[in-house]
Formats: structure tokens, C-alpha cells, sequence
């Protein structure tokens, strides 16, 4: 089956630059318990670049910083064909996970290639040695979520994980008839993993009924649709493209008003303790 066909469209950003006819007004905000980053802000000036990486750029819409998020980094990976790298990942003590929004890219890890179209998922252990190219004929966009790994004595480090979303039946959440789901690509109850990167899906007119606050940090990157989204004090609109970073215990909720689902790329720290003191 060709995953590339099977799944929902994601949002992709391009590039370029806004004319000198717009308007400042934006979305655009940055709070002490919240951030939004809108999709016109993926503009060439302000992506990034990475040592090793050849034919590629990339936007960074999440790192750590003290007092707000603190535990995860995220990129938008643009790849061009022929590009990639045979020295992808630098921190020995970085896990990460890869989810392809649009193009294709082929990961090996440990000798044996994974090709990963959009919906693409990939989980890969820290010290994996992993390396990633563009052998498609188009660009190549994909998330790449990054976090410390939290090693716990008597737990293994995870096994590397290649699944496709539209292999994955959504799971509902208890009493909502289907209104509000969440692809899961790990088991919520296996301890070796200490961070998730699930889908969230809502049908139209589907809610968060309660202002959820929670230890959990949030990235959430809107792959479709449209909603208000509750956070902290504030109801903003958001729609494909746009980000939502969340720091700890910042309330938060969802009402899913447009006119077909609205589905985002949700990353949250799991199943460690609470730390006493700095590394």
C-alpha cells in the first residue's frame, strides 16, 4: 500500500517571505505559560541549519529554556533530494522521534534502511547511530522531536520503532462517541519510554470539556483543521501550520469548530519522577 496515498494531507510549511504589503497584525505570542507560533512565521529568514547536514534546513519551533519548557527540542526538517545526514543525531544522550509530513526519507539503523512516507513515524534510542537521506525526487519535511532520555535502573532503553499512522486505528477516548481520539504509536503503559508523540483528533464539534492541567509540557503542531484552543486564560484560534508550546500545569482546552477535523502532532514528558535538582 502506498502510505503516501492513505493518510490525511498534513501541513507543510514552504518558506519564502511575506510582502511588503502585509500588515503586521499576527497570532503571533509569547507568554510565561504559553507560546503560539503561527505558520506565516515559517519564513526563509528565519530557519536554521545543522552541522553534518547537507541540503537541508530546518525551523526550530521548540527548546529548552529555563522557567518555561524544559524538556524537549522540536524541528521541522526540510530535506532536499540527494541531502540528509550520515551524522544526524550529535548527543549521545538524545532519543528522537521523526514523523514525515509530506516527501519521503530513508532511515538506517543498524545496517537496515526504513523508508518513511507522510504519516511516517519513527522512535530511535539514544546511541542508535542512526542516519537519514532523501532519495525521493521532491523535498522531503518531517518533525524531528528531541529529548534527553531519562535512564531508570532495571528498565531497558526502548527498541527502535517504523509504523505508519494510517496502520494505527485511533483510539476514542472514554465517552465521547468518537468526538476526540488519539493515535497512539507506543503502549501508554510500557515505562521504558519516558516521552510520547501521539496524534490527537477531533471531529467537528468535538471538545476538551475541562481545562486539563497537568505536569506534562506540551508541543502541539497542527496538521489539520481548525479550532479555538483554551490556554492558560486565553481562547485562540489555530489552524493548520500554527504551533502550541505549553510549559508545565498551563490549563488547557479545545473546542474543535470547524468544518472537518481538526488533528495535531502532540509530544508530553511521561512515566519519570518529578526531579529534585538540576542535572
Amino acid at each position: 500500500m502506498d502510505k503516501s496515498k492513505s493518510v490525511s494531507a498534513y501541513y507543510a510549511p514552504r518558506g519564502g517571505l511575506p510582502p511588503q504589503t502585509q500588515i503586521l497584525t499576527d497570532r503571533a505570542m509569547f507568554t510565561e505559560s504559553y507560546a503560539v507560533i503561527p505558520k506565516g512565521c515559517y519564513s526563509d529568514i528565519v530557519t536554521s541549519f545543522l552541522p553534518f547536514w547537507e541540503r537541508t534546513r530546518l525551523w526550530v519551533i521548540a527548546r529548552p529554556l529555563s522557567g518555561f519548557a524544559e524538556t524537549f527540542s522540536q524541528y521541522i526538517m526540510e530535506v532536499q533530494p540527494g541531502g540528509g545526514s550520515d551524522r544526524a543525531e550529535l548527543d549521545e544522550t538524545a532519543e528522537g522521534v521523526l514523523f514525515v509530513v509530506e516527501g519521503e526519507v530513508t532511515v538506517t539503523l543498524s545496517g537496515e534502511e526504513h523508508t518513511l512516507h507522510a504519516g511516517g513515524y519513527a522512535f530511535l534510542p539514544p546511541k542508535s547511530g542512526w542516519t537519514l537521506r532523501n532519495k525521493g525526487k521532491d523535498d522531503a519535511r518531517f518533525h524531528w522531536v528531541r529529548k534527553a532520555y531519562e535512564y531508570v535502573e532495571g528498565l531497558p532503553v526502548p527498541d527502535p520503532i517504523f509504523l505508519n499512522e494510517a496502520d494505527i486505528p485511533p483510539t476514542p477516548m472514554p465517552d465521547t462517541d468518537g468526538a476526540w481520539a488519539t493515535t497512539r504509536f507506543v503502549d501508554p503503559s510500557d515505562m521504558r519510554h519516558d516521552m510520547h508523540v501521539t496524534i490527537v483528533t477531533f471531529q467537528p464539534g468535538g471538545v476538551i470539556p475541562f481545562a486539563e492541567t497537568h505536569v506534562m509540557e506540551h508541543g502541539l503542531y497542527v496538521l489539520e483543521g481548525k479550532a479555538v484552543y483554551r490556554l492558560n486564560q486565553d481562547w485562540v484560534e489555530v489552524e493548520a501550520g500554527d504551533f502550541m508550546w505549553l510549559r508545565a500545569f498551563c490549563p488547557q482546552a479545545c473546542y474543535a469548530g470547524g468544518p472537518g477535523p481538526f488533528r495535531y502532532l502532540l509530544y508530553k514528558d511521561v512515566n519519570r519522577h518529578a526531579k529534585f535538582r538540576l542535572p
